[in-house]
């Protein structure tokens, strides 16, 4: 007997998921055919019903419907009609089979009116949730996180259920959270609360403040609201003085790629030389004849090596110009400052001139390569992009580079020497112009590398250098001339400086406090922050 019982048991365990599927069959066919209706709120039952079945083949007529494709045959079949010649090629909406084709006569369309279609948005949105693609079910999520409402809770639930994703259940679990917020149920509503409290999104905060105003809360409830809006608004101060670091040391990498040519020309030299700019602009330009070669010549696959060989091509280009320059005539103003500084800031109005002559004013796009696009996003909102992290990675590489070179190659001996007693270094047998030449070249060099980091967070113009330079002259000044170090310094401390007093005092009035802080700075610590002993220096 308990063998014939054990038996029947099995069988019906085994026919209860065939037993469940053909009632949701069943059901699906029911709201099917009351979309037919001519009760408009029969219609709006139905599609609110179809939206929480969570039946992918809802999503297939819930769009027909909403995009005037739902028609019902003679026979009072619903079927999906799409215009095919004279006539319309029918789809069977339960399993996506032809029907063949029939004329207009045939068939007559299910209407909707506005209120309907936005049920039927409603509706797809909470579809979504059961989409076979990860990204539909996660933008689904999203979408219920910023429109919460006690409707969405069934399907919410149901999804969240059915979900495998980690990453999207989290993000089903504070959608659910956020409509259960408006709950009669006291105990309910504080579990929602409790699910929100690690967040760092302001949309959350915004949505616990707007259920803390509410009328006829539970204390309990209250103090729970109050005590979460106190932690998230911590977190998220916190998160944006984290944001405010990095563009910080974003802005101050830029400086530093920009002003270290300028330490060694300006700081090592003593030449102010005004067309610091324009090199910075050249780089950029080499940058963008490169990407324009690549394009032309390679086959697509390699246009994203382009930028790596930007470099060097932009380094040699802008060398080579800084030698002619310094070569034709700089060499003949040294210990004449003011000479050349005009000198040079004509030198920089022919070169804007000739770039506008050879590609024209309108500003050049260069584009970032598949690497260096996207970023890393991070709890709270904050997203930072591949391009200005490789910039901050590249310019403490450059800076590597130079100490290297300064520190343990014979043209860096000799270029300290001729920079601490040019007649001493003369006298032991090292050529003080070709050092001078050189040296003017690895400043110029290095600004044309400076052009390539450049390249990737702006657009390419004529004026690029202009924007760059008063900022790298500070940043050489209060750090102190000449020295590597001070121009690490001074660029990190100046980005960090100006995007702490941007959100207090915009853009331009904190340049002009920064300026400020600089004079007052000079004049009781001329020589910056970091002082190098040598001709320039104690002259």
């Amino acid at each position: 007997m308990m063998r014939v019982i054990r038996f029947f048991l099995l069988v019906l365990l085994a026919l209860a998921p065939l037993c469940g599927a053909a009632h949701a069959a069943d059901d699906f066919q029911t709201l099917l055919a009351q979309l037919a209706s001519d009760d408009f709120d029969a219609k709006a039952a139905a599609i609110r019903a179809l939206g929480a079945l969570g039946d992918p083949r809802a999503v297939r007529v819930l769009e027909a419907l909403s995009s005037d494709g739902l028609y019902t045959t003679s026979d009072h079949k619903v079927v999906i009609a799409v215009e095919s010649g004279d006539g319309y090629a029918l789809t069977d909406p339960i399993d996506g089979k032809s029907l063949g084709t029939v004329t207009s006569d045939a068939v007559d369309q299910v209407m909707v009116n506005n209120s309907l279609r936005s049920d039927v948005e409603s509706a797809l949105a909470g579809l979504m949730l059961f989409s076979p693609r990860r990204e539909d079910r996660q933008r689904a999520a999203n979408d219920a996180l910023k429109h919460p409402a006690p409707g969405r809770i069934p399907g919410l639930k149901k999804a969240l259920a059915a979900e495998q994703d980690d990453e999207v259940r989290g993000t089903l679990r504070k959608a659910l959270a956020a409509a259960q917020l408006s709950s009669t149920d006291k105990s309910e509503q504080l579990a929602a609360i409790a699910t929100l409290s690690d967040s760092t999104s302001p949309e959350i905060y915004n949505l616990l403040a707007e259920r803390r105003n509410a009328s006829n809360l539970d204390p309990a409830v209250e103090k729970a609201l109050d005590a979460e809006l106190h932690a998230i608004a911590q977190r998220i101060r916190i998160i944006g003085f984290a944001a405010t670091l990095f563009e910080g040391l974003s802005l101050g990498s830029i400086l530093l790629l920009a002003a270290i040519g300028l330490a060694i020309t300006f700081g090592v030299m003593g030449v102010i030389n005004m067309a610091h700019g324009e090199m910075i602009m050249l780089g950029a330009y080499a940058t963008y004849v490169v990407q324009q070669l690549f394009g032309a010549f390679l086959p697509p696959q390699w246009l994203d090596a382009y930028l790596v060989a930007a470099v060097p091509v932009a380094f040699v280009v802008t060398a080579l110009v800084g030698v002619a320059l310094e070569r034709g005539i700089i060499r003949f103003l040294y210990g004449r400052p003011l000479e050349t500084l005009l000198a040079t800031w004509g030198v920089s109005l022919v070169l804007q001139q000739l770039v506008r002559t050879i590609f024209g004013a309108p500003n050049k796009e260069v584009g970032n390569p598949a690497w260096m696009t996207g970023g890393i996003s991070l709890p709270g909102g904050v997203f930072l992009t591949w391009n200005r992290l490789v910039i901050m990675a590249f310019c403490f590489v450059v800076l590597g580079l130079l100490a290297l070179v300064l520190r343990r190659t014979r043209f860096g001996l000799h270029m300290r020497a001729v920079t601490q007693n040019r007649d001493m270094a003369a006298a032991m047998g090292i050529p003080t112009a070709r050092v001078d030449a050189l040296t003017f070249g690895l400043g110029s060099g290095i600004a044309g590398i400076a052009g390539v980091a450049l390249s990737q967070i702006g657009n390419v113009s004529p004026n690029l250098g202009g924007i760059y330079i008063v900022d790298s002259f500070m940043v050489v000044v209060f750090g102190g001339v000449g020295s590597l170090l001070g121009t690490l310094a001074g660029a990190m401390t100046l980005g960090i400086v100006n995007k702490l007093l941007e959100p207090v005092a915009g853009a331009v009035l904190g340049k002009v406090v920064v300026l400020v802080a600089i004079i007052l700075f000079i004049q009781k610590r001329p020589r910056g922050l970091f002082a190098l002993k040598g001709r320039v220096a104690e002259s």
